[in-house]
């Protein structure tokens, strides 16, 4: 019985400690939020204040898991994130009972099935395509899905490792992004893309100059496919890449040419080239040095730029051509940018692509350019309708971080992303395990090509490449759909000459 009381006793005195500690945090509390001047909410009611940012920081938790629905969630939604999810662990991707997707927003694809769609023989895989033939190493590109730019910085090793790995499995090329190549881009063997950024990280010299000797080092690895120089993407045109400091380690700094914790920072654009002539002297060098080939990535604001770089191509010549054009859109995404370039400027990949073809083809040009479309395409149906609208390759970033475990947190750059995926905290960077990761990779690239042919088979072709405009309609704000080759019609040399 004495037992027990004493035990009562040392409860009741800890219950007691405990409240009059809380009461004497509260009043610190009080004293420092009524002293503070930056935050009124704090200073006009202290303590109780403190609950707003509380609040405003698990609301972003609690929307994404509990309140938004499937189809809400920006700028990826829950049903394309569990698509991507299921594909990379190899479960199926059948659903029952019917689409949750709103056929009535306004933009929305639909796909246009044919009558007697090819039987099971009558179809065939996607076959490959040449890049470059002019150049003295042309490139045969296998699959027409591929890894878009994410640099050893902005991301992760092991998440490299894993890219690199899975890209060498599933037959799809993996774009190093503008930090330079490393050790862990080569592990897998996969083909690569070196993109050189105005930065020139990984071919620049002591004074940032682009560097011939460094160019053919790069080169020399039979990997390294293509180069593409950097002009602008999606998430900030007009703004360089920005590498935070906190992200800079020993190694990054090295292969970039920077000071450990320096903010990587790219100019706004390459300083040697200032319209399209210049540019297209920087290709024809970039070419020459290498012998592999080369093209640009970019973004469209308005189509009268682009109609005056294929005006100066032909008044060149083909062969000063680039070999391929990326077109990020305005909707691409990025480790860091601000946000009125994330929200404001560029036009949509919906949009710029479907200009980009059509002016390549009036130009005479479409046997000579091949076209990639990049920006927010992660699902079947996103690549399926940029080739139907006349891409010839798709390149995703975030449809292959997702397939890497990424949950959407949005701290790609703090250094603090809890997957793993773009930090270079060894903590959080234990929970990426290649060997696990690379065949998720694999499986979401090639669950990816699987079912765009699918598509393909359903509205009538053989394969994915055949597909055309007017096999896709479009939502129209009336609610009615009309094919896509009504709203922009393909160039035709008979009807438009």
């Amino acid at each position: 019985m004495g037992f027990a009381m004493s035990v009562l006793e040392v409860l009741v005195l800890g219950f007691f400690f405990i409240i009059g500690l809380a009461v004497a945090v509260a009043l610190v509390m009080f004293v420092i939020d009524r002293a503070q001047t930056h935050d009124a909410i704090r200073r006009n009611y202290p303590v109780i204040g403190r609950f707003r940012h509380l609040f405003s920081t698990l609301g972003e938790f609690f929307r994404q898991y509990f309140f938004a629905m499937d189809r809400e969630e920006l700028p990826f939604n829950r049903a394309q994130r569990e698509w991507i999810k299921r594909a990379g662990e190899g479960v199926s991707n059948t659903v029952a009972f019917g689409s949750t997707r709103n056929l009535n927003v306004v933009g929305t694809p639909i796909f246009v099935n044919a009558a007697f769609p090819p039987l099971e023989d009558q179809f065939a895989r996607t076959a490959p395509m040449v890049i470059g033939e002019g150049a003295r190493t042309p490139y045969t590109a296998r699959s027409f899905f591929n890894i878009s730019g994410m640099s050893y910085g902005a991301i992760s090793k092991p998440a490299v490792r894993a890219l690199s790995r899975g890209a060498k499995e599933a037959g799809v090329w993996m774009n190093t992004g503008e930090g330079g190549i490393s050790k862990y881009h080569l592990e897998g063997g996969c083909d690569i893309v070196f993109q050189i950024g105005t930065a020139k990280f990984g071919v620049r010299d002591e004074e940032g100059n682009l560097s011939d000797d460094k160019l053919r080092e790069v080169a020399a690895y039979k990997q390294v496919r293509m180069f593409e120089i950097k002009l602008a993407q999606g998430a900030k045109p007009g703004k360089g890449g920005i590498l935070p400091g906190a992200k800079v380690t020993e190694e990054i700094a090295g292969i970039r040419g920077l000071r450990v914790g320096q903010d990587g920072i790219s100019p706004n654009r390459h300083a040697e080239v200032n319209d399209w002539n210049d540019l297209l002297d920087l290709v024809c060098h970039i070419r020459g040095v290498t012998g592999k080939p080369v093209g640009i990535k970019t973004v469209v604001g308005a189509e009268h730029p682009v109609a005056e770089l294929f005006a100066a191509i032909n008044a060149r010549g083909a062969a000063c051509a680039p070999d391929f054009i990326t077109i990020d859109g305005g909707e691409g995404g990025t480790g860091a940018a601000p946000m009125p370039l994330i929200d404001l400027v560029g036009m949509s990949i919906r949009e710029a692509l479907v200009a980009v073809v059509d002016l390549r083809d009036e130009a005479g040009l479409k046997d000579r350019i091949r076209i990639v479309a990049s920006g927010k395409l992660v699902n079947p149906g996103d690549i399926a309708w940029a080739l139907a609208a006349g891409a010839d390759f798709i390149t995703t970033a975030r449809g292959f971080m997702f397939s890497l475990g990424c949950i959407q947190a949005l701290k790609c750059n703090k250094n603090t992303c809890p997957t793993g995926i773009t930090t270079h905290d060894k903590r959080f960077q234990k929970g990426l395990v290649v060997e696990d990761k690379e065949k998720r990779v694999t499986r979401y690239a090639r669950e990816i090509i699987h079912e765009v042919e699918t598509i393909a088979h359903s509205v009538g072709v053989a394969e994915p490449r055949m597909m055309r405009r007017r096999h896709v309609r479009i939502v129209q704000d009336d609610g009615r759909s009309r094919p896509l080759n009504e709203i922009t019609p393909s160039y035709n040399p008979v009807t438009r000459a």
